[in-house]
């Protein structure tokens, strides 16, 4: 059944943990499990205890067997009257659970024969009878008994011996954050010194024969550790890291108290299997689930509709570390284009929420990009308001605090509050609030003086009718008409629907660099030439303005090409001039050379008023990309060989930047010379980033087949680059091909559809072309709920959230509607479906009632 829980009708626990004690005998069809969890009263209310799938053997208080005439038991709940409890109690319970047969990942399960678990956000009551809620903290006793020659799980290890494994965590903490693991494993050993002098043994633990692809990952994981004491003085509090490479996992990583189980693609890495963007998300990762170990987990969340207090923060101090490692205007662009790609889409569709709900039916479902993404960038709107030191006192502040604690949203501002002295009751509603803000903006100028006035407003969305007015923050420059800046970066807070700011004493009308460093999650709509969007291209001082001056010509373009059929030269001048200069920044001039995506020329066509047409939007970026390639052949070519990296590979951020240029130019001349340099790259490359990027070139060109073949041959044995090969395939095909393509690949023996990665491999790649998925016929919707089908009786959450893909059925025209509404009525229908993917098509069609 399913039941809506609402963040009013939470209330405190009635109990508190003392200890929990558990012992594990593994075994693939039959792990038993035994628990004593020692409570004390705090309140009062009955003892409820949360289970699913158990198979029960016993239940005791205190040594005695309970009465089951006092127990109300369900599939997934166990409740004990108060009636019946002393104060202070003992419960013990023996259950059986079967690892092998959970395919849906949660709990404990079995992956390529190794025990792991995934218990956030309500997994362990797959495993034993508990208060599964993450108020709910407790220090953790284990006891691991199997035949696996290595037992891992929270905290330090108490003792090791032949088949058993005792570990202690002394930190509370909830349930959430448990975490096991047995099997097979070899280890990548280091270790650290904190700031305090205490030494850390650190460990990467993998399969045998990945060792020599898992220092990477301990490089990353020694940095995180290095950052965050020196930018939030946050020192590691247990004696042990370990770190574990898993091969089937729903999720990115998990940050359990000192042992963070890793999908296997997120640890394993070398020149010849890795891209640089697969090196930079290991280290982003890596240094996400470490920084949990304040943010998340010495501090937790009080309960799941606070989700965004931990992982919004997480999110925030992992793209500051990435920024700090690499180059920080680059990061800058990558968050925005990847907020408005996925946050965006969500803040304008039926699955549009606030960064903290106040209703959910499946928690699963709220690990989203609001959650994440605008939950970041809710802090760096407040660290922005209240300055550094503001924002490091607020934080030292919080720490010293909150320690130990289970928070909310509240106790969050109200630190801030103290901390800086400033009122936030208007901010929280960047918390509480769903939607993008459009922020429009007006020019007034007169005698040297300008005056800009702005209106902000929030369209309304799922439960939210009317948005009042929030705090943005502006940050703005003043480009002169010779390229000078006037006014370097300031920044205005705007609180009213509509607020004006004027500017005196300029000698000639300025152009306005708007939205620096992307200082708000907010649309703009603003009149802007041509040659004023160039100027700020060329000049403007702030590189995420100057980018988005050239992204916003070539958008121009290409909506008016997908309209009307013509347009772009202005923004094909503008490129010209940027790549005469490209080899100061390659990095840069790569995502300048990069066109908007089809996606996103779609979701502006929609937020303008018009019904997007996803064949013609394929055919206007296709068009554009090649008068660019035609016009800049001779210096695409020279840039093309100049930013040939020398030496052997390294992933450092240098490196990225020239083969991400490399690849911008290879790209745009495939167009003209027939994928005559894509195939020779493909043959000499020596790392995975030419590789690969070769590859696509020579898919899109539709002279594949030879590389494919080689590429299975000499890949097949490795999963993780398989899935690249899997994913390449739809994403880069012909729209008319794609499909076919599709099926033919999901007919193949290695299509392990119950592995996550491969199944997004495939089902994703597609999903990302464009004009594919909204094929005319249907054929694309048709082909993506078959497997959606089949696979949510196996692995409902990843089921759920790739149901996202037709988020945006309304805004096409009425055949494609159709065609999407029919897909979506199979899957809604389908017997036995579950609670996770049932609530998210409901959602997706109730935006098109």
């Amino acid at each position: 059944m399913t039941v809506t829980q609402y963040l009013a009708d939470w209330r405190p626990y009635p109990f508190e943990i003392a200890e929990t004690r558990l012992e594990f005998d593994l075994a693939p069809k039959g792990t038993r499990v035994r628990s004593q969890i020692d409570f004390r009263r705090k309140g009062p209310g009955d003892l409820v205890l949360d289970g699913a799938g158990l198979r029960t053997q016993s239940l005791a208080i205190d040594g005695k067997p309970l009465d089951l005439s006092l127990i109300s038991k369900d599939d997934e709940r166990l409740v004990v009257p108060a009636s019946a409890l002393p104060d202070s109690f003992t419960f013990a319970a023996e259950v059986e659970i079967d690892p092998e047969m959970n395919t849906a990942l949660e709990g404990l399960y079995l992956s390529g024969g190794m025990f792991c678990t995934q218990c956030e956000a309500e997994g362990f009551r797959h495993i034993t009878w508990y208060p599964d809620r993450p108020d709910v903290m407790a220090p953790f006793r284990v006891t691991i008994r199997s035949d696996k020659p290595v037992l891992l799980s929270n905290g330090n290890p108490v003792s090791r011996g032949q088949g058993e494994a005792v570990w202690h965590d002394p930190w509370p903490k909830p349930a959430y954050l448990f975490a096991l693991v047995a099997g097979d494993l070899v280890a990548i050993p280091d270790s650290f010194t904190t700031m305090s002098g205490r030494k850390v043994e650190l460990n990467v633990w993998v399969r045998p024969g990945d060792q020599d692809r898992a220092g990477y990952a301990m490089e990353s994981l020694i940095r995180s550790m290095k950052w965050d004491e020196e930018t939030y003085g946050r020192e590691y509090d247990l004696d042990v890291f370990n770190l574990v490479a898993v091969d089937d996992f729903n999720m990115g990583a998990m940050e359990n108290k000192g042992l963070n189980i890793f999908n296997s693609k997120l640890v394993l890495a070398s020149a010849e299997t890795a891209t640089d963007g697969d090196y930079e998300r290991i280290e982003g990762v890596i240094g996400h689930e470490y920084f949990h170990n304040w943010t998340g987990n010495r501090i937790t969340c009080r309960d799941w509709f606070q989700l965004c207090l931990k992982e919004g923060l997480t999110v925030f101090r992992d793209q500051q570390f990435t920024s700090d490692m690499r180059s920080a205007a680059v990061k800058r662009i990558h968050d925005v284009q990847t907020l408005r790609a996925r946050q965006f889409r969500e803040d304008a569709g039926p699955l549009a929420h606030p960064p903290r709900p106040d209703n959910y039916q499946e928690i699963n479902n709220f690990y989203t990009a609001t959650v994440y993404e605008k939950g970041a960038e809710v802090i760096g709107m407040l660290k922005r308001l209240v300055g550094e030191d503001g924002y490091r006192k607020a934080l030292d502040l919080y720490f010293i605090r909150h320690d130990g604690q289970a928070c909310t949203i509240e106790d969050w501002i109200k630190v801030f509050e103290d901390a800086t002295g400033r009122d936030l009751t208007q901010f929280k509603r960047w918390y509480t609030d769903a939607g993008t803000p459009r922020l429009t903006l007006s020019e007034d100028w007169q005698d040297g003086r300008l005056t800009l006035h702005f209106r902000q407003e929030t369209a309304p969305t799922p439960g939210q009718p009317q948005k009042p007015p929030r705090v943005i923050p502006i940050a703005l420059g003043l480009i002169g008409p010779n390229g000078d800046e006037v006014l370097p970066t300031t920044v205005l807070e705007m609180t009213e629907a509509s607020q004006s700011f004027t500017f005196d004493g300029l000698g000639a009308r300025p152009v306005v660099s708007l939205l620096r460093g992307f200082s708000a999650p907010v649309t703009v709509a603003r009149e802007i030439t041509a040659d004023e969007q160039a100027l700020l291209l060329a000049h403007d001082t702030d590189p995420y303005a100057r980018w988005q001056a050239g992204h916003d010509l070539a958008l121009d373009a290409l909506i008016f090409r997908a309209t009307s059929g013509t347009g772009g030269a202005e923004f094909g001048q503008a490129i010209g001039g940027l790549l005469t200069d490209a080899a100061a920044d390659p990095a840069f001039a790569a995502l300048c050379l990069s066109l908007p995506g089809e996606e996103e020329i779609a979701t502006t066509i929609a937020a303008r008023g018009g019904v997007p047409d996803p064949d013609a939007i394929r055919t206007a970026r296709e068009a554009l990309a090649q008068d660019i390639a035609t016009a800049h052949e001779a210096e695409l070519a020279r840039l093309y060989d100049a930013m040939e990296t020398p030496g052997p590979y390294r992933p450092d951020a240098e490196g990225a930047g020239r083969r991400s240029l490399r690849l911008a130019c290879l790209g745009l001349l495939t167009r003209i010379d027939g994928a005559a340099r894509a195939q020779v790259l493909f043959n000499s490359a020596s790392n995975m980033t030419e590789r690969q990027g070769a590859l696509e070139c020579l898919i899109a060109a539709g002279k594949d087949t030879e590389a494919l073949a080689a590429f299975a041959q000499e890949f097949g044995s490795n999963r993780l680059v398989m899935d690249k090969w899997f994913m390449v395939q739809p994403l880069r095909a012909a729209p008319d091909q794609a499909v076919a393509r599709a099926r033919d690949l999901a007919e193949r023996a290695d299509f392990d559809w119950k592995n996550p990665n491969r199944f997004r491999a495939l089902i994703s790649g597609f999903c990302a072309n464009h004009a594919a998925f909204h094929a005319a016929d249907g054929s694309g919707y048709a082909f993506t709920v078959d497997w959606l089908m089949r696979l949510d009786p196996v692995n409902p959450q990843t089921t759920a959230r790739m149901c996202s893909a037709f988020e945006t059925w309304t805004r096409y025209d009425a055949d494609r509607q159709a065609h999407a509404k029919a897909a979506l009525g199979r899957l809604a229908a389908m017997k036995g479906l579950s609670r996770n993917t049932s609530e998210m098509v409901t959602r997706i069609l109730a935006g098109g009632a």
